[in-house]
């Protein structure tokens, strides 16, 4: 009997911990490199990121239709890629939601939202989900800043320290994380809490 518990110990323990590392594992982390991506733009032609030609690297920013969340950072979106665009670092947003569990974030939503907000930058549809999972995405909006010369991840959380109020926002993570690498330096605080709505999948 006591040989028996002990192993039953053992094997849950030996579970536990493979469930532990399974959870770490999942998606890039800071410094990993990302593989690129082929996916449908608003303009109903497909896109990859080698698409953009010379450029520094990539804000990428998983976002939706629907989320109050990534509702209220739209504006924000559309500054960044303003800003940092001409500087050769893009936005380029990717809606991760399933349309068939959340009919407004259908593609032909998001064509609508795109014309509506005046979007200056690509809004690729992640069809079959399956570009997020590999980034690790969990929130919209959830921001990974990439470099180009070596596909790797320099930055992931959120946009700034204020998820609804633009008024209230007292530190930019992803301005600051882009300034460094423009200016040859190292991100600072390559991590936040990305702070959001959850992905819909089914």
């Amino acid at each position: 009997m006591k040989i028996t518990k002990a192993i039953l110990v053992l094997c849950v323990f030996a579970l536990t911990a493979f469930t532990i590392k399974t959870d770490t594992e999942a998606g890039y982390k800071v410094g990993d490199k990302i593989e690129d991506f082929k996916l449908k733009n608003i303009d109903n032609k497909m896109m990859s990121l080698s698409d953009f030609g010379e450029v520094k690297g990539y804000i990428i920013i998983f976002t939706c239709n629907t989320c109050p969340y990534s509702v209220a950072n739209e504006d924000r979106i559309i500054a960044l890629d303003k800003k940092y665009k001409a500087a050769g670092f893009p936005v380029v947003a990717i809606n991760p939601n399933d349309p068939s569990v959340v009919p407004d974030d259908s593609f032909e939503k998001m064509q609508v939202r795109a014309k509506e907000k005046g979007f200056t930058f690509p809004y690729l549809l992640d069809e079959g989900q399956k570009v997020y999972p590999k980034f690790g995405a969990t929130k919209t909006p959830h921001v990974y800043i990439v470099t180009a010369n070596d596909m790797k991840v320099q930055y992931i959380g959120a946009i700034d320290n204020s998820s609804r109020n633009p008024d209230a926002v007292s530190e930019k993570y992803a301005e600051n994380a882009v300034d460094a690498l423009l200016a040859g330096k190292k991100v600072e605080k390559t991590e936040t809490r990305a702070i959001g709505c959850t992905i819909k999948t089914k």
